[in-house]
Formats: C-alpha cells, structure tokens, sequence
C-alpha cells in the first residue's frame, strides 16, 4: 500500500470518526436540556418551542450522519474503488478530445455526486422542514429549482472548466497561477451578476414598499455611510418559513434582501437593528477579509494542484491509472475535502469572531436591546438550538451559539 493510499484512508476514517462523535455529542448536550428552558431565554421562548428546536436539530443530526457516512462511501468508489478510471474510459469512448474530455470527466463526478445526494436532499425538505412546518416548497418548485440549477451549472461551469483545463494543457509549469487569476475573476463577476441575473431564476423580489420602515432603514444607512442600489423584500415564503436578511453583490450592484418571512416576524425597530449588524459586516471589513482570504486560500490550493500533477504517486495512490488534467482536477476536488475537514475550527473561529464584532457595531447604531430581541424571536422561528454543544459549536458554527451571543450583547447593554 502506498504511503498516500494510507494517508488518504487514515484522514477519511479519522475525520469522519471526529464528525459522528462530535455530532453524538451535540445529540446528547441538547437531549440533555431539553427539559427546561435557559434561563436567559425563559422569558421569552415558551417551552414547547424550545422543545421542538430541541427535535429538530436532533433529526437534522440524524440525517447528518448518513450524510457523512454516504459522501465517505463516494469519496471512496471514486478514488480507490476505480470509479473516476471507469468513467474515463466511459468518457474516452465519447471523444478522443483532451479538452473535453476532461471537461466530462469532471462534470460527471459533479452531476453524479449530486445525484446520488439527491435522496438525501429530498427526505430534508419534504421529510424534516414538513414535519416541522417550515417546508412551503412544492415537488414540482424543487424538481424546477434543481433543473434551473442543473442549466446554469453548464453555462457557468463547462467555459470555467475548458479554460482551466487549457491553462492546464498548455500554459506550461506556472498554469495555476493563470487559472488562479481566471478563479478571481469569475468570483468577482459571479458576486457582482448575482443579485440581477441569477437570484430572479430562483426568488420574487420587489422594493421595500413599507414607507416608514424605508426611512427609517435608509437613515440608518446614511448614517453609516452605506450606498446600495436599494432594498428589496424575497419571497422566502415560497419555499420555507425561515427568516433571514442578507447582503448580495458589490459595488454599485450591492442590494441589501429581507426575507419576507423576517419582516413578518420582527417590528421595524428589531429589522434596523439586524440590518446594522449586517451593516457591521462591510463597515469592519469583513467581507473584505474573507474575500482576501478565500484568494489566499484558493492559490495556495492552485499552487498545491499544480505541483501534484507532475507526481505520479497522486495518481496512483488514489487509484488512478488513466493520468490526465482531468482526472487530476477532480481527483483534487474529491480529496481536498477529506483534509480541510481537520482546519474547519480555525475558518469557524474567523466567523464568529466578525459575528461578534458586527454585533458590537449594531449595539453603537442601535439599541442593543432590539438586536436581542430580534435575535431572540429568530432563534424561535427557526427553531434554533439554545443549548449547543460548545465543543460541536466551536467546530462547526459560524455564528456565536445563542447563549454566548445573547450574553455578549447583554454585557453591551450593561455598559
């Protein structure tokens, strides 16, 4: 056995060994205090909510599991079960071409990938967001979504993949740092399109027609020296009854979207102080800081893809006997995962820390008290845990579990 066929397989067992006992964890941290509610919410969350938040993350985890336990059996018939070698000689019958045929190498580990997942997904929406009462999709809207899905994957995907591969056959030993520069820019040009051409394929949106609570957003923007081209109002209610509020695109295509389903749930003094903490985001520069990061990141991966194309042992290690750029390229996108999975603290620790910062910078904008209870009513409409496991939370939470959060900003409003 080659020393990275036995690496390969000590870093798939071991991090998926870390993710099923992390996630028993969790399972037992929230049975554990399912019973009564935290005292910093028992106010204000009755019990039979935080008993079915309780619920509903224990299923979500029993759904994770088989997750982890199938995306592990497809890493594996991929690389050492032979299955990128079956699908290039599949591949190879269709076209002699280098180009496209690594093209369709590639594709087809995607689309089967998602494919196989599919069950998965399925059981998700109409299984668990029914049984709970979030899910408002309909089959025919899911298999629309996921044909829209399937469509845009061809259009933005087969161009970034041909140009990459080309680099790849003829830019010579420095081809990631052309194709690095090609990744940048289509990021770029992805974030800007978003909010115009892509997110109307999917979502309704229309401006925000409450007057009142216009004004009294757009003073909050002035205030902070925020310019976007306008606010507009999503009909998450079509799909799901979460709530959420987000920032999309850049420059003078930036446009701040509230789920219709948020705006239902909070009055106008708790959406202007979720709105200045996500104002928070861009005023400290996080958006900046993440971007810059995942450009650092995505080179050092480039740079680490190209030297591992000229090591025979890459190939052969992972169960490879057809060598190509395109088997390269989807070798490395099969098995970076299995080793990221080690440094995900570190990115959440990142997350969390802006989260806390933007908190920090909606407490100097508005009363403290809005954000909390605006925070509060989201935890409960979404049935969000209030009892995480800090060592599963530290692991994979972006956001501050709620307990600390709350804690943070109640400090806040002390001083």
């Amino acid at each position: 056995m080659e020393n990275l066929t036995l690496v390969f397989l000590v870093a798939l067992v071991g991090g998926l060994g870390l993710q099923l006992w992390l996630g028993m964890r969790q399972s037992a941290h929230i049975r554990a205090h399912r019973a009564a509610v935290p005292d910093a919410f028992a106010d204000r969350i009755p019990l039979p909510d935080h008993q079915k938040a309780a619920d509903y993350s224990l299923a979500g985890l029993r759904l994770n599991r088989w997750d982890l336990l199938l995306s592990a059996a497809v890493a594996l018939a991929w690389t050492l079960g032979g299955g990128i070698d079956l699908l290039s000689g599949l591949v190879a019958q269709l076209t002699e071409a280098p180009l496209w045929a690594g093209v369709l190498l590639v594709l087809g580990v995607i689309l089967i990938g998602s494919l196989v997942e599919l069950p998965l997904s399925i059981w998700r929406t109409f299984g668990i967001e029914t049984r709970y009462g979030f899910n408002r999709t309909t089959p025919v809207r899911f298999a629309v979504d996921r044909v829209l899905g399937l469509v845009l994957t061809l259009l933005l995907g087969v161009p970034l993949l041909g140009a990459i591969l080309w680099l790849m056959q003829s830019a010579g030993s420095g081809w990631w740092l052309w194709a690095w520069l090609l990744w940048m820019g289509f990021t770029l040009l992805l974030t800007w399109a978003y909010p115009i051409w892509i997110a109307p394929l999917f979502n309704k949106f229309k401006p925000l027609d409450d007057d009142a609570l216009r004004q009294r957003l757009e003073t909050l923007l002035q205030r902070c020296g925020f310019r976007s081209n306008g606010m507009f109002v999503m009909d998450g209610s079509s799909r799901s009854s979460h709530g959420n509020a987000y920032f999309t695109g850049f420059g003078a295509n930036k446009r701040i979207v509230f789920f219709d389903t948020l705006l239902d749930g909070l009055d106008a003094a708790e959406v202007e102080a979720v709105l200045a903490h996500e104002l928070g985001h861009f005023k400290r520069r996080h958006v900046v800081k993440m971007l810059l990061l995942s450009a650092v990141m995505s080179l050092l991966g480039l740079a680490l893809l190209g030297w591992l194309t000229g090591q025979p042992w890459f190939y052969s290690g992972l169960g490879v006997d057809r060598v190509s750029d395109g088997a390269a390229l989807a070798l490395f996108l099969l098995v970076l995962p299995v080793f990221t999975v080690f440094v995900s603290p570190l990115m959440a620790m990142f997350s969390r820390r802006h989260e806390f910062e933007a908190d920090d910078f909606a407490a100097e904008q508005t009363d403290p008290r809005d954000l909390v209870s605006g925070l509060i009513k989201m935890y409960r409409d979404n049935a969000s845990t209030l009892t995480p496991d800090p060592l599963y939370s530290a692991f994979y939470h972006s956001h501050p579990p709620a307990p600390v959060r709350i804690a943070h900003l109640s400090a806040r409003m002390s001083t």
